[in-house]
């Protein structure tokens, strides 16, 4: 049987340090040996009703619950003042056959995976490498495990494929301590499964869009995630180039997308009219405290999987544009602590010249992230077409108000399905300042009112945003998500009722889900 350690503690924490947060208990859950139940499925099953048993024990003392990852949010999101489940030690994987196929799935079965809950974007990626298979796009780096991801709308820079729940294809959810308290749910418009093989999950199947859209990005409140299926990818290669180019001309393309006819090209990723081609992945790096003219860009073009190819890594490892946190650190390293003296310097930096350029598959590109100590990351979804504006506006109040230890960058993803998923815009521009955390002084103005004016700024002049769910911001912000999601915020409530009963729907929601309003 598998087994839960329980630890009574007083608080919780982030990977990066953003609490801590209260907490009472901690469930530690591991599945059984397989020596002892050698059958995967045997293990996830017999890990379900462990799971329903800590649902059930929770209830009865009338305490919510709550399940985390990674902890690579950056707010109290994944938090519970109660009890938290680590799920880190269920990760079960199992290949979807042609014969686990609903009649009616226009899916390559070769393609399908179910993934259990704990299982990190790196472990994923391994076990799709060793299948001939890949991830269709990956955060910034591979330590978020993959409901974790799917929970807060985990986003690449894929321009053609979406943030990671755009692959997601079924959900295995436990929303209870019943019997029928264990479901599939899947879209019905786009079958997957077969009704023999969620029998065998022990699972009562839903085949609703609606449901299944909302429960894309469901923030933790639609149950205990236990498994994933995905649709993955033969495996392929990123080209990947680092370039500095003019702003004006890395704010057009972020406007246009229109790289065919961009004045900007690499000579060997063009058609043969000699017009650019699209990438895969676009990203602009803004030095928000420096009057050069130019910026770095990074762009990478999709290739077929060939061998051999150069090692990728020595060029990942010592890239400085790799992670915006990292490179505020790399920078920050070598001056004293101060913050005004780091900005004055970053003033007068004008970035390197650079012109690197690698090529590896999906999991080595987007590789372990370099910095995990005290940061913090908050990440507006804006319709690219407003990108450089808003930018221009926030890079002039971090200048203005600030200064603030961190630097912006900017990427593209296309819309989400999910239904309060931030990449909303039908192409979102995720404009994003990361960097170290800080205390505030009396020059220096806190995070939390650094967020609510980036809100206000924005706000005031009448640029439609979203917010990366687990990042930081001032979500205390009056009317916050009614304003960035409108009906679309009622359709994930009224489909969270649906699914849940009363007394699972206040268990599975926290503080978080109440402060925003999605929550009673």
């Amino acid at each position: 049987m598998a087994t839960t350690k329980s630890k009574f503690l007083k608080e919780w924490n982030t990977l990066h340090k953003n609490g801590p947060f209260p907490l009472k208990i901690l469930y530690q859950t591991k599945l059984e040996g397989e020596r002892a139940m050698p059958k995967k499925l045997d293990r996830y099953n017999d890990a379900a009703k462990e799971i329903q048993r800590l649902i059930k024990e929770t209830h009865a003392d009338g305490d919510g619950f709550r399940a985390y990852g990674s902890a690579w949010s950056m707010n109290h999101i994944a938090s519970h003042k109660d009890r938290m489940h680590y799920n880190g030690f269920m990760n079960i994987s199992l290949p979807i056959n042609a014969s686990d196929c609903h009649a009616n799935s226009n899916y390559d079965s070769s393609n399908l995976f179910l993934f259990e809950c704990g299982t990190t974007i790196k472990e994923v990626s391994e076990i799709l490498a060793e299948n001939g298979k890949s991830l269709k796009a990956s955060g910034a780096s591979n330590g978020q495990t993959l409901a974790g991801c799917i929970s807060t709308g985990v986003h690449g820079s894929a321009l053609d494929v979406g943030s990671v729940q755009d692959y997601v294809v079924g959900l295995n959810l436990i929303i209870g301590p019943n019997d029928d308290d264990i479901v599939y749910i899947e879209r019905d418009s786009k079958p997957v499964l077969s009704n023999e093989f969620v029998n065998k999950l022990n699972a009562r199947i839903i085949r609703d869009d609606g449901l299944f859209h909302a429960a894309m990005v469901g923030l933790g409140g639609f149950g205990f995630i236990h498994g994933i299926v995905i649709e993955a990818e033969p495996i392929f290669l990123l080209k990947r180039y680092v370039k500095k180019i003019s702003k004006t001309t890395a704010y057009e393309l972020a406007k246009t997308m229109d790289f065919e006819n961009a004045s900007f090209t690499i000579p060997e990723e063009t058609n043969s009219n000699g017009k650019g081609n699209t990438p895969y992945h676009y990203k602009i790096f803004i030095n928000q405290y420096s009057n050069a003219p130019d910026c770095v860009v990074e762009l990478m073009y999709k290739k077929p999987y060939v061998e051999p190819y150069p090692d990728p890594f020595p060029v990942i490892k010592e890239s400085l544009y790799r992670d915006l946190i990292f490179l505020f650190v790399k920078l920050a390293e070598n001056l004293p602590k101060s913050i005004p003296w780091l900005v004055k310097r970053l003033r007068n930096t004008i970035l390197p010249k650079v012109d690197d350029q690698t090529t590896g598959m999906l999991k080595e590109i987007f590789w372990d992230a370099p910095y995990q100590g005290p940061a913090f990351a908050c990440s507006f979804g804006i319709d690219h077409k407003d990108g450089p504006k808003a930018m221009e506006l926030l890079g002039k109040l971090t200048r203005d108000e600030g200064p603030i230890p961190g630097i912006f960058a900017m990427r593209f993803v296309k819309q989400s399905q999910g239904t309060i998923a931030f990449t909303k815009f039908p192409i979102t521009c995720m404009l994003e300042i990361d960097g170290v955390l800080w205390k505030e002084t009396r020059k220096i103005m806190s995070l939390k009112k650094f967020s609510k004016r980036m809100i206000e700024v924005l706000k005031d002049n009448n640029i439609p945003f979203t917010l990366h769910w687990g990042k930081n911001s001032d979500w205390e912000f009056p009317e916050l998500v009614e304003h960035m999601y409108g009906n679309q915020a009622n359709k994930w409530i009224a489909q969270r009722k649906s699914l849940l009963s009363e007394d699972m729907y206040e268990l599975f929601s926290n503080k978080f889900l109440k402060t925003i309003g999605l929550a009673p």
